[in-house]
């Protein structure tokens, strides 16, 4: 059986999310076009699996339909019976994120996704796995959705290998370009759960993501904020990686590692002001297994978020994948060359004085993990 797991369902490419103008609502002065969040750099992501040959040699995995006890392991009740009063007629999470007549049930199936994933990774079955899910999770709180996210995807995955599949701790590496908040919100005050975010300083959600946001409770020092300055590049990130996400993930040990992954901190992604490309990460995503093989028998869970370029999106999932499983990548991004050449991607000494000063505040922690 090969090793890597792929979660798709030709459902996730029907949630609708209306003719909106990228995130402006049709009216008077705005003419109606797509929503960011529309299927199409999603699908060409399956797509190109498909054409070179590489889904073949994955291991499909059927994705279940959330239950509610799934869904109440990290949402409230409140939340819960709002989302269901929209099955069948539509609505909003939120002004942003927008739900069609069929999105409650593709959301509870996208959900779904990430836990029969978890699954396969944790029984062994499986040695990693990428849940090309939508809608997306990991803006969406315990009691509130935002930022085209329904239910927390990556989260109710980890619940689930820590409530159901008797994991001890889980660790999250989110490097979409907006901040993990609904991943924070989640488990901010639960000491099993170490929560990392990489993100564009100041982007989305606003007034979130900030270094000082260390966790609570027993969570203390289990919450780790990166945020990386608009124009950062592959240095930056590799930068951020060697001196705090590996050395945090090497202290906390974690059963099982989780990556929210969005695409949207490349260089051609219009909703981010971040200048990585399919190279990086790839990088990123081989420091991480070799993270998982160190520290959790390479257990690796990739659920998919934002990225909203369809052109430059299918290279940047080819790259994560080919490398999850260990193969040649048969289809390279043409331009990529261009992109690794792009002046700025090497790490800068502002950037690193940066990253410098939010290890120090992250040592400064109690029960700090970096100290």
């Amino acid at each position: 059986m090969n090793k890597t797991g792929l979660v798709w369902h030709e459902l996730y490419m029907w949630h609708d999310t209306g003719a909106y103008a990228g995130l402006m609502q049709p009216s008077l002065t705005v003419q109606p076009n797509i929503h960011y969040e529309s299927p199409e750099a999603k699908r060409r992501i399956k797509n190109l699996l498909d054409a070179t040959g590489v889904s073949e040699q994955m291991t499909m995995i059927k994705p279940v339909v959330a239950t509610r006890e799934h869904l109440e392991r990290v949402h409230t009740t409140e939340y819960l019976d709002k989302i269901e009063a929209m099955q069948g007629v539509g609505g909003n999470a939120d002004p942003e994120t927008v739900l069609g007549k069929a999105s409650v049930d593709i959301a509870k199936l996208s959900a779904g996704g990430a836990i029969a994933a978890v699954e396969e990774v944790v029984s062994g079955r499986l040695q990693n796995a990428y849940a090309l899910i939508r809608p997306p999770g990991h803006h969406a709180e315990k009691n509130h959705g935002c930022g085209f996210c329904v239910y927390a995807n990556a989260a109710l995955a980890g619940a689930h290998a820590l409530d159901v599949l008797g994991l001890e701790r889980i660790a999250f590496v989110d490097w979409d370009v907006h901040h993990g908040n609904g991943t924070e919100d989640i488990f901010l005050n639960d000491a099993r759960a170490l929560t990392i975010s990489l993100h564009q300083d100041g982007l989305y959600p606003a007034g979130t993501g900030a270094v000082t946001v260390v966790g609570e409770g027993d969570g203390i020092g289990r919450n780790i904020n990166i945020p990386l300055q608009p124009g950062s590049g592959e240095g930056a990130y590799l930068y951020a990686f060697e001196t705090i996400v590996l050395p945090a993930l090497d202290a906390f040990k974690p059963d099982l590692i989780i990556v929210p992954c969005g695409f949207d901190a490349s260089i051609e992604d219009p909703l981010g002001r971040m200048m990585l490309h399919a190279d990086s990460y790839r990088q990123m995503t081989q420091m991480l297994m070799d993270a998982a093989d160190k520290l959790c028998s390479g257990r690796l869970l990739v659920t998919h978020e934002g990225g909203y370029n369809p052109n430059t999106t299918p290279f940047l999932g080819m790259a994560v994948m080919t490398t999850l499983m260990g193969i040649d990548n048969p289809a390279i991004d043409p331009i990529l060359e261009g992109f690794k050449n792009t002046p700025g991607q090497a790490l800068q000494a502002y950037q690193k004085d940066w990253i410098d000063q939010l290890t120090q505040h992250l040592r400064a922690v109690p029960d700090s993990l970096l100290a």
